[in-house]
């Protein structure tokens, strides 16, 4: 088994310390009316990674043989014949079409040999079911993935058996996709870009990686540029299942000279390895199931942690914007330091545009609620596009919504309308059903002090 959290790491906003709590009327309130239809993205657009092929061996390496519990996999395994994908259950509208489009970029980016099917006897299984059915068997999981079963009533007779273990699969042959259909379309599309990823190839994730869905910061929502570049390795030629981690290490050299030309010659930066101790940290920090001298206390631990090991990268800056999470309601100003402190190492970070533009949700959201458009225009400016190349609708449509609102305090009304009415669409594909969409409507605008 091999799941996604559904611990809530990168929450749009939520609790941003709104002027005024209340529910408020805006100039285009859709609370009466029907809302525009739901936006999706048709291309895709990923960054290629720039990576030494030295530090891309060493990720490569770490992703395929372990897990995220820890436990080590004796050897490498993988599809080794055309693989085949089928859907069953009860799928939500947008699954196939978003399940369409992956297959393309998986053959096309990273030259998988990898197709749709409607046949029982598929190599991979994606089962649309209920969250409430994911979570009446892993109950911290959104969605997930498990070797040698094609139906969920399956995995629960084989569960603890040997055939479900991971740690003695020999190759891989059959598995089984387990996706909520009850979730916004955003939620499911992301589940099936890292499941999926998961189910073709490496099984970990790692902290250290800015530009990766393979990362539990859960920050990209579908397959990167980095992410295909891995999956084109583990599917290269001169690798196979059963390799162990030293035959893999020897090979790896020359398939990414083909893979990766471009790092040959690049200067490795040797990334420090992630800490349980910070990981845990972390987590707690952002999870619900901890009071909230608990969260301030992990947060404060992830912060002291990421300082004694001398990070200036992403995880110096996701462990202040935990501390940002945690304070935002209780004591803003303070927050507002920490979301300041994670934009500062975010910044000197290359491959983190995506995190920056979360960062700018807050630090525009708190501009707004002290009547500040100007100064939340020029945050929000650089993040739409960002927003749009990652594929991200919930946060799209988070930043047009914050930029209307700014908008508004610049008495521009009538742009801050077209705006909010270009949020909505997108709002639709990334929160869901309509009363999630009018929620946040009415979040974001109670953050303007001239709504209250």
């Amino acid at each position: 088994m091999r799941a996604r959290s559904v611990l809530p790491l990168v929450m749009l906003l939520n609790a941003c310390v709104p002027a005024s709590q209340h529910d408020v009327a805006t100039r285009a309130s859709f609370a009466s009316s029907t809302l525009p239809p739901m936006k999706s993205f048709s291309a895709s657009a990923p960054v290629a990674p720039i990576r030494s092929n030295n530090d891309l061996a060493l990720d490569f390496i770490e992703l395929s043989f372990q897990m995220e519990s820890g436990r080590r996999l004796p050897v490498l395994t993988r599809f080794e014949t055309p693989i085949t994908v089928r859907v069953t259950g009860r799928p939500s509208a947008t699954l196939k079409p978003d399940l369409k489009r992956l297959i393309s970029r998986l053959r096309n980016e990273a030259k998988i040999d990898i197709s749709e099917t409607t046949a029982p006897a598929a190599n991979i299984t994606i089962q649309a079911v209920s969250r409430a059915e994911i979570r009446a068997v892993l109950p911290q999981a959104a969605c997930f993935v498990a070797p040698n079963v094609s139906s969920l009533s399956e995995y629960q007779t084989s569960r603890r058996k040997p055939a479900t273990n991971w740690t003695l699969l020999k190759k891989r042959e059959r598995l089984a996709i387990f996706l909520p259909n009850d979730s916004s379309p955003q939620e499911v599309r992301d589940c099936l870009h890292e499941e999926l990823a998961q189910a073709l190839g490496p099984l970990n994730d790692l902290y250290r990686l800015p530009d990766s869905v393979f990362n539990d910061d859960n920050v990209h929502t579908v397959l990167t540029g980095f992410d295909m570049l891995i999956l084109r390795t583990y599917y290269d030629p001169a690798l196979r299942s059963g390799m162990t981690r030293g035959q893999v290490a020897s090979a790896l050299p020359s398939v990414l000279a083909r893979t990766n030309p471009r790092g040959a010659n690049r200067a490795a930066r040797f990334a420090t390895r992630t800490p349980k101790a910070w990981s845990k940290a972390i987590q707690t920090a952002l999870g619900r199931s901890v009071s909230f001298s608990g969260r301030q206390a992990a947060a404060h631990e992830g912060i002291r942690i990421a300082s004694a090991m001398g990070w200036t990268d992403h995880r110096r800056a996701f462990a202040h914007y935990a501390m940002g999470r945690v304070l935002q309601t209780s004591d803003p100003e303070t927050a507002h330091k920490h979301y300041l402190a994670a934009e500062r190492y975010y910044r000197n970070t290359p491959g983190t545009n995506l995190h920056r533009a979360y960062v700018a949700t807050q630090l525009s959201a708190y501009a707004i609620t002290r009547g500040d458009g100007a100064e939340a225009l020029r945050l929000i400016g650089p993040h739409i596009a960002t927003a749009r190349q990652s594929e991200n609708a919930a946060l799209l449509s988070t930043l047009l919504l914050l930029r209307s609102e700014a908008l508004e305090l610049e008495n521009r009304h009538t742009e801050a309308r077209s705006v909010r009415l270009d949020s909505i669409g997108w709002a639709r594909y990334g929160f869901g059903p309509d009363w999630a969409v009018r929620a946040k409507l009415r979040e974001i605008a109670s953050l303007n002090p001239l709504k209250g």
